[in-house]
């Protein structure tokens, strides 16, 4: 049997012997290890993008082991995978990396002005 034309595909759970239950996930994210933290705030500072660009830049970085030499099995052991299941929890620690690493340079930039305005 073809679908017609605009036809959305609804899988039978019961056709591959699974339940209907959708797996469960873990409730809470583990905080990321130190060494996460420091490659996303590293490929962020080699180009300052956002993402998906920043994703773009990550999957560079891994690809050719400028962070530590490290590659994308290295990056795995510290909480960092490339795979599309993994992307939202991605997004959000480099979500949270660059508006950390933007108000420290708003912080900065603040403390300069009003330094050199009391001078």
């Amino acid at each position: 049997m073809v679908p017609r034309a605009g036809a959305v595909y609804t899988p039978d759970p019961r056709a591959s012997g699974s339940s209907a239950e959708p797996p469960t996930e873990p409730t809470t994210d583990p905080e990321p290890t130190p060494e996460a933290v420091e490659f996303v705030r590293f490929c962020y500072r080699r180009r300052r993008l956002g993402w998906p660009e920043l994703y773009d830049e990550m999957c560079a970085v891994a690809g050719r082991g400028l962070f530590r030499g490290w590659g994308p099995e290295e990056l795995a052991d510290h909480g960092i995978a490339f795979g599309l299941f993994d992307l939202p929890e991605l997004s959000a620690l480099a979500s949270r990396i660059v508006s950390e690493d933007r108000d420290l340079v708003r912080l900065a930039s603040g403390a300069l002005s009003g330094a050199s305005a009391t001078a």
